[in-house]
């Protein structure tokens, strides 16, 4: 027996319809591929420990390092120089900072949006500050003569190089200071002054 191509093409589609379709199962529902069982997560184990407080997280020794040294003897890095004047000693400035031990990476202090007077506060973070502008982010290495010295401060023991990240945000010189100082002082006279309403 001999088929005519012409016989044939109803043949071959069938044959072919009957290889893509999804085998039946015995109630007449197509069969579903097997997914390849996940890995079921591995259970943690419970840790009755108490975490120390506070929270004191360390800083990796490559974060503790300066490329630049000043004739002081202050380093620094600049990580995203800012742009326009710097601050001066008088200035009062506005930063996001963390404070750390440059021997073991031990965090000591951080603070956000924090106001500081640039005199008076350590002089290597005092110099520090002053070779940045508004929104630049500075690593400032100190060394113990020009942090607290010999004497121990809270956290930090004596003799004790530190390391500063600083975000400088924002700065008011001596005058702008004095001049939003006299208009507060204004403003609180004028409301002292001010009649009861009834």
């Amino acid at each position: 027996m001999t088929l005519s191509p012409r016989a044939m093409t109803p043949l071959i589609s069938v044959m072919a319809l009957a290889l893509l379709a999804p085998p039946l199962l015995a109630g007449g529902a197509p069969a579903r591929r097997a997914k390849a069982p996940a890995a079921a997560p591995k259970p943690v184990a419970a840790d009755s420990s108490i975490i120390p407080l506070p929270l004191t997280p360390i800083v990796p020794a490559e974060k503790r390092a300066c490329t630049t040294r000043t004739p002081s003897g202050l380093g620094y890095t600049m990580l995203r120089p800012g742009s326009g004047t710097k601050p001066a000693v008088d200035a009062t400035v506005l930063v996001n900072y963390i404070g750390y031990l440059a021997s073991t990476g031990v965090v000591f202090d951080q603070g956000m949006q924090t106001p500081m007077p640039v005199g008076q506060v350590i002089p290597g973070f005092s110099q520090g500050l002053q070779l940045m502008a508004k929104t630049g982010v500075a690593r400032i290495c100190i060394p113990a003569a020009m942090g607290y010295g010999a004497q121990a401060s809270g956290p930090i023991p004596a003799n004790s190089d530190l390391v500063f990240q600083v975000e400088l945000l924002d700065f008011r010189t001596a005058a702008e200071m004095a001049e939003a100082e006299k208009q507060q002082a204004g403003q609180a006279g004028a409301e002292k002054g001010a009649a009861p309403q009834q």
